[in-house]
């Protein structure tokens, strides 16, 4: 499978995602859990449909030391017992603010408490920008069919 644009290569593209890549660092250098962080990149892009996200993803969790228990299981975190009340409320809101179209009332106010319980305001602001990162990503790639499978840890940090 080939990819029907290298973002890279195109100037356009090229150029605009060096600025989000380095917003994407602000956000992976913030208070955010690192795990957490991982976690939600992955159930957003599993969502989504991103084979390059979750291959990206999985294999960057798992060089970090995440389980492959816990990694297997973010697609059904809700009948899972492996993750703590503040990572289940990051992967709640994760999935309400990338479901957006599907909910009429978007991210309602109970997701957002819930969130809120567990994370101060620095944390949820990099929560909320790397959910909508991870939705940009999983878009770009979708739609220009980027083949997955070949990523490799720490290629593009």
């Amino acid at each position: 499978m080939d990819a029907r644009l290298n973002f890279f290569a195109e100037p356009v593209t090229g150029k605009a995602l060096k600025h989000v890549m380095a917003a994407g660092r602000v956000v992976k250098e913030s208070a955010l859990p690192a795990a957490t962080q991982e976690l939600v990149s992955l159930r957003v892009s599993q969502i989504n449909g991103c084979a390059v996200c979750v291959d990206m993803h999985t294999k960057e969790a798992a060089a970090a030391g995440e389980s492959a228990v816990r990694l297997h299981l973010v697609a059904a975190w809700r009948e899972a017992t492996v993750y703590t009340e503040a990572e289940r409320a990051a992967l709640e809101l994760a999935e309400a603010g990338t479901r957006v179209a599907d909910g009429a009332g978007g991210v309602s106010d109970a997701v957002w408490e819930r969130a809120a319980r567990h994370y101060d305001e620095e944390q949820l602001s990099a929560l909320l920008l790397l959910i909508s990162f991870m939705n940009l990503a999983n878009r770009l790639n979708v739609m220009t069919r980027q083949p997955a499978g070949a990523y490799e840890v720490g290629q593009f940090h």
